[in-house]
C-alpha cells in the first residue's frame, strides 16, 4: 500500500493524475496540496508518505525554492518533480538539488507510473532523451542552495520582490506587512545569504532562477 502527496495548483491535473495512478496502484492513498504552505503543512502532519509529486511553479514554490526548502526539511522523503517544462538546465538543477525524478506532465499515464516505480526503488528517473546529458551542479550552486534553504517562505517572497526592484514600502504593500517587518526580513536574508547589499542578494537569486511566488 502506497501513500503519495500531489502538490500542484491545478485541480484538473491533480484529478487526472489521481485517476492515472489509481489504475496502477489499486491500494494507493493520495493527499493533495495546492501551494507551498499547504504542502509543508501536509508534510508536517504526515510522516508516512512514500513520495511527493511536486510542481515547480505552484504558488509559493517559486521554481527551485520549494524543492530546496522541502529537501532541507524532509531529507528522507523521495521527491519527484512534475512539470510542464523539459528544459535540460532546469532538469539538471532539480536533480542536483535532490529530486529523484523529473517527470514531464505531457507523458502518457503509463510512463508516469513507470517513472514513479523507478523512483520508489530509489533510482533516479529523467526523460530518456536527457539521460547522460545533464550537467552537474557547481560547488558554488550547492553552497548557495544550502543558504537559500535557511530562508522562510516569507523571506523568500521578500527576496523575489527585491529582485523585482521594489522599494521597502512597495514590498510591505504587496505582502500586507509593515515596513519594519520588511526591513527585519531583509536583514535576515542578508545574514542567511552572506551578502551585504540588495544587488548581491539579487545576483544570488538569479543564479537559482527564482521565479515569482504567489503571496
Amino acid at each position: 500500500m502506497a501513500k503519495f502527496l500531489i502538490a500542484d495548483d491545478h485541480p484538473l491535473f491533480r484529478e487526472a493524475l489521481q485517476g492515472a495512478l489509481a489504475n496502477h496502484y489499486p491500494e494507493l492513498t493520495l493527499r493533495e496540496a495546492g501551494d507551498l504552505d499547504a504542502t509543508l503543512a501536509a508534510l508536517n502532519e504526515d510522516d508516512d508518505l512514500d513520495l511527493l509529486l511536486l510542481d515547480l511553479h505552484m504558488p509559493g514554490s517559486g521554481d527551485l525554492y520549494g524543492l530546496i526548502r522541502i529537501r532541507e526539511d524532509y531529507p528522507l522523503l523521495p521527491v519527484a518533480i512534475i512539470s510542464g517544462s523539459d528544459d535540460p538546465a532546469v532538469v539538471a538543477k532539480c536533480i542536483g538539488f535532490g529530486a529523484l525524478g523529473f517527470i514531464p506532465k505531457s507523458l502518457p499515464s503509463a510512463q508516469i507510473a513507470e517513472a514513479i516505480d523507478v523512483i520508489l526503488q530509489g533510482d533516479t528517473w529523467v526523460p530518456e532523451a536527457m539521460r547522460g546529458r545533464l550537467d552537474n551542479l557547481t560547488d558554488e550552486d550547492q553552497e548557495l542552495a544550502k543558504k537559500v534553504a535557511d530562508l522562510t517562505p516569507q523571506q523568500y517572497r521578500v527576496l523575489y520582490l527585491l529582485h523585482e526592484g521594489l522599494l521597502n514600502k512597495q514590498i510591505a504593500y504587496q505582502l500586507s506587512i509593515t515596513e519594519a517587518t520588511v526591513k527585519a526580513h531583509i536583514t535576515a536574508i542578508f545574514r542567511k545569504l552572506g551578502v551585504y547589499s540588495r544587488t548581491q542578494a539579487v545576483l544570488l537569486a538569479e543564479r537559482l532562477q527564482l521565479e515569482s511566488p504567489t503571496p
